[in-house]
């Protein structure tokens, strides 16, 4: 990925590419790499999901590319406007600036978000560049507090210093400078609720960390975060989710990749991410038994998945934990920990965990 001058030559090159097709009197097309399993590996030796080289030819005259066609070559104009004015747009935004009906017909260019949400994404691929950089940005939806102070837009930023709610984490972390740093490692959880508990006991004091959340899924802006903070500060990650195959997908996805944004893999993923999470001897060593919520179907089904992935099938750990899982036939959450005591997660659960080096990788 490049930066904001190579992204706005590029998306020009395939302009007059296009142009050049179109005077010549030829169908113009775009050459776009395809976005499925089937394009997609696993590299065992950097640890990370990645695109393969496949890709298919989208034809401006035919009925079944045309609609696409078109979509993408909106979506590249509003990135070059953006870049020129030196603005962004939510994905939102986006959306309903390519919301127009064509001319001469009854037909909108868009009808749902999801469309032109992956006519973004085929210009990340054209361009070579981030969504980021095309100036396109995603919702805020994550927290972050610890003993560190950063550099964003100008503003000197210091997370320790940000009362209640913490730094909100916005979508494009891609410019935050790191400027004083105070910690020895980054601990992720996929629930606010768990950060602001954490938060509220100043976890990120007691024990020299930094805590960050989402809600969920964790977005490209936290995850671009959280790697730049392992690779740039050398920082180790810990991820903290529930015992649920939802939980550790979240882990998977944080550090091998996704297989939807697998060409943002170098970008996004943290190859050496540890999982701090609960796990099935948890379940027995703090006597969590009682608190089981039972499977639905869709949760076996995410499990079975993961079972076979390739990043997991032979990791003799993980296979474990699934097949411990299978046979408990159900999940538990980590905020089932306050049964054994308001703070347990923060004074013992924690504390224990790291110093003990109890994780998974």
């Amino acid at each position: 990925m490049g930066d904001k001058a190579g992204t706005k030559k590029r998306i020009e090159e395939l302009g007059k590419m296009l142009l050049k097709e179109i005077k010549a009197g030829n169908n113009p097309f775009m050459d776009i790499p395809i976005r499925a399993l089937s394009n997609v590996a696993f590299n065992p030796k950097s640890r990370i999901i990645e695109m393969g080289d496949a890709k298919s030819k989208r034809y401006f005259f035919n009925i079944a590319h045309i609609r696409k066609f078109v979509q993408t070559v909106t979506a590249a104009a509003i990135a070059r406007e953006l870049l020129a004015v030196d603005k962004h747009l939510s994905l939102r935004q986006v959306f309903y600036r390519m919301r127009r009906t064509i001319p001469g017909t009854n037909i909108d260019m868009v009808d749902e978000q999801t469309e032109s949400n992956e006519a973004v994404e085929d210009m990340e691929l054209l361009s070579d560049s981030s969504r980021e950089l095309l100036h396109i940005n995603a919702n805020k939806n994550g927290s972050a507090a610890g003993k560190i102070i950063i550099k964003d837009k100008g503003d000197l930023i210091d997370w320790s210093k940000l009362g209640s709610g913490g730094w909100a984490i916005p979508s494009n972390t891609e410019d935050i400078e790191f400027k004083k740093v105070d910690a020895k490692f980054v601990i992720y959880m996929e629930k606010a609720a768990m950060w602001e508990r954490l938060h509220e006991d100043k976890v990120w004091d007691k024990l020299d960390c930094i805590i960050i959340a989402s809600q969920g899924q964790a977005t490209r802006g936290i995850r671009r975060l959280l790697q730049r903070m392992n690779t740039e500060l050398k920082l180790p990650v810990y991820i903290l989710t529930d015992f649920d195959p939802w939980g550790w997908y979240i882990y998977s996805v944080l550090k091998f990749g996704s297989i939807a944004l697998a060409y943002e893999s170098k970008r996004l993923a943290i190859p050496n991410a540890k999982f701090l999470g609960l796990t099935a001897e948890d379940i027995k060593k703090y006597g969590l038994e009682r608190q089981k919520i039972k499977f639905t179907e869709r949760d076996a089904s995410r499990l079975k998945q993961m079972v076979d992935y390739d990043w997991f099938k032979d990791n003799k750990d993980w296979q474990k934990q699934f097949k411990m899982m299978q046979q408990y036939g159900g999940k538990i959450e980590l905020d089932a920990l306050v049964t054994k005591g308001i703070s347990f997660v923060s004074e013992k659960y924690l504390p224990e965990k790291i110093k003990n080096k109890d994780w998974i990788d």
